[in-house]
C-alpha cells in the first residue's frame, strides 16, 4: 500500500515537474520575441521629424544645421511654416503651397508648383518639411534661386530678410556674414541678452514686491 501511494505521489510530482519545465520554456520564448510597437506610439514618433530617403527618419536641429541664419530669422521662417501648414503634418503639400504663394501674391501654375517643390525635395515625397522649407532660403541668401523661379518669388515676399547680417549695407548675405562675428559668438550673444532680460524683469519684480511690503507694514503701524 505504502509503496502504491508513494509510486502514485511519484508521477504526480513528475508531472508537475514537466509542466514547470515547459512553462518555464514558453516564458523564455516570450521574452525573446520583440515587443511590437503600435504605429503612432511615442516610441514610434521619437524616432524622428525628418523623412529620408528609403523610409528612414531623422531628427534635427535648425539652429545647428543652419547657423549661417540668426535665431530671429529662424523663429520667423518656422511661423511662416506653421501658417501655410494647413494639415499641422509637418508638411507643406502642393495644395498648401499653392495657397502660400497665392496669398503671396505670386500665384504658380501646377507645374510651377511642381517645380518648386522638385527643386528642395530632398526626399522625393512631393512636399516640404521644415528643413526643405529652410533650403529655400539658404538658396537665396546663397543666390541659387533664379531671379524668375517660384522659390525666389517665395523667400523675396515672404518678408523674412536674408540677404544682409550683421553688418548694413553688406551687398549679399555671405559679405555681411564674412564682416560679422562668428555664428557661435552670435547665438551665445543673443542668449545672454534674453538671459539678462529675464534677470532685469525679475528684479523690478522682487524690488516692487519690497515696496508693496513697506506699504502695507506703514498702513499695519
Amino acid at each position: 500500500m505504502a509503496e502504491e501511494l508513494a509510486e502514485r505521489l511519484g508521477r504526480r510530482l513528475g508531472m508537475r515537474e514537466g509542466d514547470a519545465e515547459q512553462q518555464q520554456q514558453q516564458q523564455q520564448q516570450q521574452d525573446a520575441e520583440p515587443t511590437p510597437v503600435p504605429p503612432g506610439s511615442p516610441a514610434m514618433r521619437a524616432v524622428g521629424s525628418e523623412g529620408s530617403p528609403g523610409g528612414g527618419r531623422r531628427l534635427f536641429s535648425p539652429a545647428a544645421e543652419f547657423r549661417e541664419f540668426s535665431r530671429r530669422q529662424l523663429r520667423d521662417m518656422e511661423r511662416l511654416f506653421r501658417q501655410y501648414d494647413a494639415g499641422k503634418d509637418g508638411f507643406i503639400d502642393l495644395m498648401e503651397l499653392k495657397l502660400m504663394m497665392e496669398k503671396l501674391g505670386a500665384p504658380q501654375t501646377h507645374l510651377g508648383l511642381k517645380n518648386m517643390i522638385k527643386e528642395v525635395d530632398e526626399d522625393l515625397d512631393s512636399k516640404l518639411s521644415f528643413r526643405e522649407f529652410l533650403l529655400i532660403f539658404r538658396k537665396a541668401a546663397a543666390g541659387e534661386l533664379q531671379e524668375d523661379s517660384g522659390l525666389h518669388a517665395l523667400a523675396r515676399l515672404s518678408e523674412i530678410d536674408v540677404s544682409t547680417e550683421g553688418v548694413k549695407g553688406a551687398k549679399s548675405f555671405f559679405e555681411a556674414k564674412a564682416q560679422a562675428v562668428t555664428e557661435g559668438s552670435r547665438f551665445e550673444e543673443e542668449i545672454r541678452a534674453e538671459q539678462e532680460e529675464k534677470r532685469r524683469q525679475a528684479e523690478e519684480m522682487k524690488q516692487r514686491k519690497a515696496a508693496f511690503k513697506e506699504l502695507q507694514s506703514a498702513f499695519a503701524q
